[in-house]
C-alpha cells in the first residue's frame, strides 16, 4: 500500500497540488490520467521520494519495495543488460557483487567464510539462484533477444534500452511499481506482453499512458487529476470516461432542477412579501431560498484541439502504385520486393516490429529516399502530406510558430494562418513563440497544423501519437476516422489503430509484406499472426534455453 496524506506541492506561486489525499491498495492496476501540465510525472516523483512535498507525506508500508521506470536512457551504459536488469532488485544486486567481490579475493579469510555464507542464505531467500532466468524471460517477452542478454547498454539503441529499463521496473516481484508512459517506443507485440503481465501482477501498479486500449486492458481504477485535485474511480478508462460524463450531466440536471424551484420562489416571494395573508408563507419560502445550494461544476482542464483534414481536390479511382520495392539500409534487407496498390477508400496501417522498415517505406512513398529496386507513382489527382517520426530539421530555425505556418500556407493571410492555429491550442501570444523551443507535443500539433493547411488528399503518418496527450490522441483519432482521403500510417496505439484503419499491412523482419483488407483486431485473430506467434513462441523458448 502507498498513500498520499494531504500532500500539496507548490511551484512558485501557482499549487500544482493540493491537500491530495489518495490511497493505492495491493491487487490493483491505477491509471492516472490528466491534461498535459496537470502533474502525472511529478506525482510519480512524489510518491517514489524523487521529489519533496510542500505539505502532506507519502505513507507506504514498512518492508515494501517500490520499483521506478526510469527514463534516463544513457544511466546503464556501462553495464551489461542482464546487470541493469537484475538491478531493479537493488539489494539482490549488491549481494550478488559483494559474493563476487569476495569469491575474488586470493586471500579468502575465516571472516570472508562466515559473511559469503551470510549472503548466499540471503541469496536464495531472495530466489537468487532463478534471478538470470527471471530476467531474461521479462528481456524475451519484451522483444530483447537471448544474444543481447550479456551486451553492454552502449551497444543497444533507444527502443532496445527502453525496453531494458522496462524489464528492470519489472524484474523481482515488487510491491509497488510505479511506470510513466510504460509503452512508448514498444512495438505492439510487446505491448500485448505487457498488458498480460500487469494483468496477471498481483501487486500495486500504478501507470501513466496515453494509450487508451491499454489503460482499458490493463487498469482497474483510474486515478484522474484535475485542477491540483485527484479523483479515483473504479474500472477502466472507458468507464471512467462515461462515468465522469455522467456525473457532470446529473449535476447540470441537478442545478437545473434547482434553479426553476429557485425562480418559483422568487416570484412567489416578490408577488406576495407585501400580502400580509401570505406573509408567513413567503417568509417560509425565503428560508427555504437560502437553504439551495447550486452544485459548483468546475470545467476540465483538458482541452481538445479542433483536428479537420479538409482536401482541397476529391481523389480519384488511381492513387499509388508500388512495384518490386526492395531497400537495403546498413546491410539489412528491410524492404524486399514489396508490391501493392491503393485504393481511394484505403486507410492502411503500417504494422510489425520493424520500425525502420516502416519509416523507410514512408520515407520512399514521399520522395525523401530512393529503393534499390522498384517503382512509386502517384495518381495524377494526388497530392500528399506527410509526417515524420523525425522531426528535428523542421525546427531548426529562428522562425515563429505563425511564421513558419505561413510558408507552407497557400494563402498569404495571417489571420487565416492564426486560425489553423487556434484550432490547435497556440492562443494569442503562442504565436510568436520561437518553433526550437517547442515542447515534443508541441511540435506534433505544429505538424498536424502544416498537414490540415496543406488541403492534401493522401495522408502519411509515421507514429504521430508520439508526445501527443490523451486529448490530442483523440482529436487525431477523430479527424481521421471523419477524412476522406487515403491514409497510410505506423501508429503503436491499438485503438487508434482498430478504429481508422480498414487494411492491414505487415511488414515482417526478412522485409516481405503481408497485405490484408480487414481490421487490426481481426488482423490480430488471423491465421497470419497465429503462424507469426507460433514462430515467435519457440524463438523466445531457444533462447530462455
Amino acid at each position: 500500500m502507498i498513500q498520499a496524506s494531504n500532500v500539496t506541492l507548490r511551484i512558485g506561486k501557482k499549487a500544482l497540488f493540493e491537500d491530495v489525499n489518495i490511497k493505492f491498495t495491493e491487487g490493483n492496476c491505477y491509471g492516472l490520467i490528466g491534461a498535459n501540465g496537470a502533474g502525472k510525472s511529478t506525482f510519480l516523483k512524489i510518491l517514489s521520494g524523487q521529489l519533496e512535498t510542500t505539505k502532506g507525506e507519502i505513507i507506504m508500508t514498512p518492508g515494501q519495495r517500490l520499483s521506478v521506470l526510469e527514463q534516463d536512457h544513457f544511466k546503464y551504459d556501462a553495464y551489461p543488460v542482464m546487470d541493469v536488469v537484475i538491478m531493479g532488485n537493488e539489494r539482490l544486486y549488491q549481494i550478488m557483487k559483494e559474493k563476487d567481490a569476495i569469491y575474488a579475493k586470493e586471500d579468502f579469510s575465516d571472516e570472508d567464510g562466515i559473511r559469503a555464507s551470510e549472503l548466499e542464505a540471503e541469496f536464495a531467500e531472495m530466489d537468487g539462484w532463478d534471478a538470470e532466468t527471471n530476467a531474461a524471460q521479462l528481456l524475451n517477452g519484451l522483444g530483447i533477444s537471448g544474444e543481447l542478454h550479456y551486451s553492454m547498454m552502449s551497444e543497444l539503441d533507444g527502443n532496445q534500452k527502453v525496453k531494458v529499463l522496462l524489464a528492470k521496473a519489472l524484474f523481482g516481484n515488487p510491491d509497488i511499481m510505479l511506470l510513466d508512459e510504460p509503452t512508448n517506443h514498444l512495438d505492439l507485440d510487446a505491448i500485448a506482453w505487457l498488458e498480460d503481465f500487469l494483468i496477471d501482477f498481483d501487486n500495486t501498479v500504478i501507470v501513466v499512458s496515453h494509450d487508451r486500449y491499454f489503460l482499458n486492458k490493463v487498469c482497474t481504477q483510474i486515478a484522474d487529476i484535475d485542477y491540483g485535485k485527484i479523483q479515483l474511480y473504479a474500472g477502466n478508462y472507458d468507464f471512467w470516461y462515461e462515468s465522469s460524463q455522467l456525473l457532470i450531466k446529473q449535476m447540470k440536471e441537478a442545478n437545473k432542477k434547482k434553479e426553476e424551484k429557485i425562480k418559483e420562489l422568487q416570484e412567489f416571494i416578490s408577488r406576495f412579501s407585501a400580502n400580509a395573508s401570505k406573509s408567513k408563507q413567503a417568509t417560509s419560502r425565503k428560508r427555504a431560498l437560502e437553504k439551495i445550494e447550486l452544485e459548483e461544476i468546475r470545467p476540465s482542464s483538458r482541452k481538445y484541439p479542433y483536428i479537420d483534414f479538409r482536401p482541397d481536390r476529391e481523389i480519384g479511382n488511381e492513387v499509388l502504385f508500388v512495384e518490386d520495392l526492395t531497400k537495403t539500409i546498413n546491410g539489412e534487407k528491410v524492404l524486399d520486393h514489396i508490391t501493392f496498390h491503393v485504393g481511394r477508400e484505403d486507410k492502411i496501417a503500417l504494422v510489425g516490429g520493424n520500425e525502420l522498415a516502416k519509416t523507410t517505406l514512408l520515407q520512399i512513398l514521399m520522395g525523401e529516399m530512393e529503393p534499390d529496386e522498384g517503382t512509386v507513382k502517384w495518381g495524377v489527382t494526388t497530392s500528399q502530406a506527410y509526417f515524420p517520426k523525425d522531426n528535428t530539421a523542421e525546427f531548426d530555425n529562428d522562425l515563429t510558430i505563425a511564421d513558419w505556418l505561413m510558408g507552407y500556407s497557400p494563402v498569404n493571410d495571417i489571420t487565416y494562418v492564426r486560425g489553423f492555429l487556434g484550432r490547435m491550442l497556440f492562443a494569442g501570444e503562442d504565436g510568436v513563440k520561437k518553433v526550437k523551443v517547442l515542447s515534443g507535443g508541441e511540435k506534433v500539433r505544429c505538424l498536424l497544423s502544416k498537414m490540415m493547411i496543406s488541403g492534401a488528399n493522401c495522408l502519411l503518418l509515421d507514429e504521430p501519437t508520439n508526445h501527443l496527450d490523451m486529448e490530442s490522441i483523440t482529436a487525431l483519432n477523430n479527424g481521421l476516422i471523419k477524412f476522406p482521403g487515403v491514409e497510410i500510417f505506423s501508429c503503436h496505439d491499438h485503438q487508434f489503430v482498430q478504429t481508422t484503419a480498414n487494411r492491414i499491412m505487415e511488414i515482417l523482419p526478412d522485409g516481405s509484406l503481408i497485405d490484408k483488407i480487414t481490421t487490426y483486431d481481426e488482423y490480430l485473430e488471423s491465421d497470419e499472426m497465429a503462424r507469426k506467434r507460433t514462430v515467435y513462441t519457440a524463438q523466445r523458448e531457444d533462447d530462455e534455453n
